[in-house]
């Protein structure tokens, strides 16, 4: 591809030229540039108005969350706050997150930085000796001493500086938002994990229960073997229900441990380093009775991820603008002011003083259309970043439709289980009389243990997931993104 600069320049100096004259041409130049530097290209962004409904098809209403901030503080667990506390501390992920908002701050700052004059200094002292072949005169030898600044400004009539400065703020904002969803995906983790654990301990409690008074059954039954009652069938067939049930335990002691080591790591902790704090028993943490009904779903638009995609749109449309000032002229006022002598007695002096200062354009006039082909990149990915916002609205939505329906399901599936463990209560002690009178078969008392044991392990692990679908609903929502004096809170008010 061809490309040619035109570059225009004119310097004042007190060797050739008048320096008030061109002092008035360099001020007239950049008084008129002053005057129409408002002059921004390119487009400027608007927030899409992006329609979306008053409340959630799962919640009809328009009641909203009381507090969406705190929300782990609704289990009403102080285990799970502690370790809440100590995950905002020192988790990885968070500290990766704030490492990345302090570079696109300094990316923002150093963008900033395109507006302000550049000041260089300089210095130098050289022996310099002329050639006695080149000039025809005897050569000569003198040190030469020099010190002085050179500032150069670039005026932005344009506005693309300005673009790329608001491009960098917007994409500096962006990382904040990315670093709120981390923070959002934390919290629910450990909430999860946390939850999680206490299910499964309470889950082994209830096997090791169930085989306990299984253990009794089969001590019964060898009894009356053993007295000619009872058949080895009967037997055997009591101790296939203990092993079978008991088999159960060490996955769930394997979960138990895998459960404190996810939590561990999650505060920064090596796996086993909770194990002794964790291991003893906890009821599974429960949410408040009720929730409000209505979800408003504008509430949407307050999710970090949602937040962060706007704010990649915003940076999309201004770097339109920076590709499009490439089209016009570039103005700079270029100026240099010094010392040079060739003795030091008199280096700081008037006369060893020497001065440049002028206007200078450059303009890429000709470039075989890589500017408009740069124009019509930013456009599409200005396009592309517009579509990803609308997906990601689009998929928030769907998300928190989704954990509305999870909940409220999973709450009705708690409640039928509930009862059915009463039944299979019931059932269990119903075969235990009639057997023991003679009037049913042994193996009606086993298909009762067993039945109450298989019923008693899906109320607990419904219990968890009501819990957890509570905690993925907070998620989905976006909450405990506006912590306060967290470090993301602390470094954007900087």
């Amino acid at each position: 591809m061809f490309l040619r600069t035109t570059k225009i320049q004119r310097h004042v100096s007190t060797e050739c030229q008048s320096s008030a004259g061109y002092s008035r041409f360099a001020m007239t130049i950049l008084t008129t540039s002053l005057l129409i530097t408002g002059c921004t290209v390119g487009p400027d962004y608007k927030v899409p108005d992006t329609q979306l409904p008053k409340a959630f098809h799962a919640s009809p209403t328009t009641e909203s969350f009381s507090d969406l901030t705190h929300w782990w503080k609704t289990f009403d667990d102080p285990m799970l706050d502690e370790l809440v506390d100590q995950a905002l501390e020192a988790n990885l992920d968070m500290q990766l997150a704030q490492a990345r908002i302090r570079e696109a701050r300094s990316r923002l700052l150093a963008s900033g930085a395109t507006l302000k004059p550049t000041v260089d200094v300089s210095g130098t002292d050289s022996l310099n000796r002329s050639s006695e072949s080149a000039s025809g005169v005897a050569g000569s030898s003198k040190n030469l001493m020099q010190s002085g600044f050179d500032a150069s400004w670039e005026i932005d009539i344009f506005g693309g500086n300005r673009r790329s400065i608001e491009a960098a703020t917007a994409n500096y904002q962006s990382t904040i938002e990315d670093s709120r969803s981390t923070l959002v995906s934390l919290l629910a983790e450990v909430a999860t994990n946390y939850i999680q654990l206490r299910g499964y301990q309470y889950e082994l409690n209830i096997i090791k229960a169930n085989v306990e008074s299984q253990k009794d059954t089969l001590s019964i039954q060898k009894t009356k073997f053993d007295a000619g009652i009872a058949t080895d069938l009967t037997v055997a067939q009591t101790e296939a229900l203990v092993q079978t049930t008991s088999a159960q335990m060490p996955t769930l002691e394997g979960q138990i441990k895998q459960a404190i080591h996810r939590i561990s790591v999650l505060l920064n902790r090596e796996p086993a380093a909770l194990m002794d704090q964790l291991i003893t028993d906890k009821p599974i943490p429960l949410g408040p009775p009720t929730i409000p009904a209505g979800v408003p779903a504008e509430i949407l638009r307050r999710r970090p991820d949602i937040r962060a995609a706007e704010r990649r749109l915003a940076a999309a449309t201004a770097q339109i603008g920076v590709q499009t000032a490439e089209l016009y002229p570039k103005f700079t006022l270029n100026g240099t002011i010094g010392l040079s002598s060739t003795q030091l007695s008199n280096f700081v002096d008037s006369r060893s003083l020497f001065y440049s200062l002028g206007p200078g354009v450059s303009w890429r006039a000709f470039d075989g259309g890589r500017i408009k082909a740069d124009i019509q990149t930013a456009q599409a990915q200005r396009d592309q970043a517009a579509i990803i916002y609308q997906q990601s609205l689009l998929t928030a939505m769907k998300e928190v439709e989704n954990a509305l329906v999870f909940y409220d399901r999973q709450q009705v599936r708690r409640d039928m289980l509930a009862k059915s463990v009463s039944a299979n209560e019931r059932a269990m002690e119903s075969s235990k009389n009639l057997n023991d009178a003679g009037l049913v078969d042994f193996l009606n008392v086993l298909t009762a243990q067993r039945s109450l044991n298989d019923a008693q392990s899906a109320l607990a692990r419904s219990q968890t997931a009501v819990s957890t679908d509570l905690v993925y609903l907070y998620k989905v929502l976006g909450g405990g993104w506006e912590i306060p004096n967290t470090d993301i809170q602390l470094m954007t008010a900087k």
